[in-house]
């Protein structure tokens, strides 16, 4: 019997998980090596199917590989597991009996899925939040900047674990290691003579098609995805997704892929969306002044985050321009053009079109024109359906209806 796998994304999550919640489902956020959704996935060894959201601007969201957002939670013909996408599955998690409708709840009480058997039609999370509960054991994330937190100790378990699986290892010609050898998990990429890998603390995992030039230092724990390019400089504790280009200095970050970052400037401790551009010396601080920890202001609620490093949350299709500083704690909206004499704050709106006037705002025709020239450069088409995506993300952002 076919079991249908299901994310959700609950109301409560959608401002703690800004500013990525209003363009994507959060299944596609990156939590260490993998996708949140790939995590769920490979763990109950099912593709997920959809997404479920109650941003309705997302409807017709699409990206390589992603699932779609459904309007429905599938048909009673078949089984349906219904799961939070923000709850990561422990290491042992197995697949629950279907037999009976149930919620589960995670350990701090929260519901983090439902199992609907099959023959059932799905209620509505009103309904089934009256169903029997059950306990699932795994984390709950409570917002964007555990990304950051848990990165170090989820890498190096994913990457231990993908190393079991690697086999022997095979260090790249003219690669100087210091550590030891077997940690370097380098497929078919291409690295340049001159590139230092340090495995003392992490493997260094790097995909097929990826490219690392001459003087790159990559300190492990490392997980580079398909088809990036690193141009040089020390990059080290991050977890970088596919078609990525990245130079200069980075640390305990995360790439959801399809950015460029391609000229030097420090990244720390910080997140970025897909189709994000950053100027050459765009740099942030991943560190108060008074080394406390540091809050982060998300849809103009302050969040207590409890870290001392944490940099920026960069929001899908974000432009920087050149000498661009982000103060700790930074989130950026989706969108948004960050150039002028002034300093961003804590938090810049999406579409912000520059930092010297606050409310000038990117237009809709501007925003979809801007992306059909740069999407396509990573060999992603923009079709009609992505543009009525990328105008509704405007939309909802701006409360403005696109025309034109």
């Amino acid at each position: 019997m076919s079991t249908r796998l299901l994310l959700y994304d609950a109301p409560d999550d959608l401002g703690p998980f800004l500013p990525f919640s209003l363009s994507r489902p959060l299944g596609e956020l990156r939590y260490g090596v993998f996708l949140l959704r790939e995590r769920w996935s490979a763990q109950l060894d099912v593709p997920v199917a959809g997404y479920l959201t109650p941003h309705r601007h997302l409807a017709d969201f699409a990206e390589p590989g992603a699932p779609p957002v459904l309007a429905e939670a599938g048909e009673k013909h078949e089984a349906r597991l219904l799961l939070r996408s923000t709850f990561v599955p422990a290491a042992d998690f197995a697949p629950p009996e279907l037999g009976e409708p149930v919620r589960f709840v995670g350990a701090d009480g929260a519901t983090v899925g439902f199992a609907v058997p099959r023959r059932m039609e799905w209620p509505g999370f009103t309904a089934a939040n009256k169903w029997p509960a059950a306990p699932l054991r795994g984390k709950r994330l409570a917002g964007t900047w555990e990304l950051v937190g848990d990165l170090d100790a989820v890498l190096r378990s994913d990457l231990e674990r993908l190393r079991a699986e690697h086999g022997p290892a095979s260090v790249p010609r003219g690669a100087t290691v210091l550590g030891d050898p077997a940690l370097v998990l380098t497929g078919e990429a291409t690295v340049e003579p001159q590139v230092v890998l340090d495995v003392r603390q992490g493997p260094v995992m790097l995909a097929p098609g990826v490219e690392v030039r001459a003087f790159s230092r990559l300190v492990g724990p490392l997980a580079v995805a398909r088809d990036t390019r690193l141009l040089g400089g020390q990059i080290s504790g991050s977890a970088i997704g596919p078609r990525c280009v990245v130079r200069g200095e980075v640390s305990t970050s995360l790439f959801l892929g399809y950015a460029n970052k391609s000229h030097d400037g420090f990244l720390g401790h910080a997140v970025i969306g897909r189709w994000v551009n950053l100027g050459a010396g765009t740099t942030n601080s991943n560190l108060k002044n008074t080394y406390g920890p540091v809050r982060v202001t998300l849809g103009g609620r302050r969040y207590e985050t409890g870290l001392m490093f944490l940099g920026s949350f960069i929001g899908d299709h974000v432009k920087t321009a050149i000498g661009t500083l982000l103060p700790t704690g930074c989130a950026i909206g989706v969108g948004a053009n960050l150039f002028g004499s002034s300093r961003a704050g804590a938090e810049v709106p999406p579409f912000a079109w520059g930092l010297d006037e606050p409310g000038l705002v990117l237009q809709a025709g501007r925003f979809v024109e801007i992306a059909e020239r740069v999407m396509p450069r990573r060999d992603v088409a923009v079709d009609e359906r992505t543009r009525r995506y990328l105008a509704a993300v405007w939309g909802a952002a701006t409360g403005a209806t696109p025309c034109g």
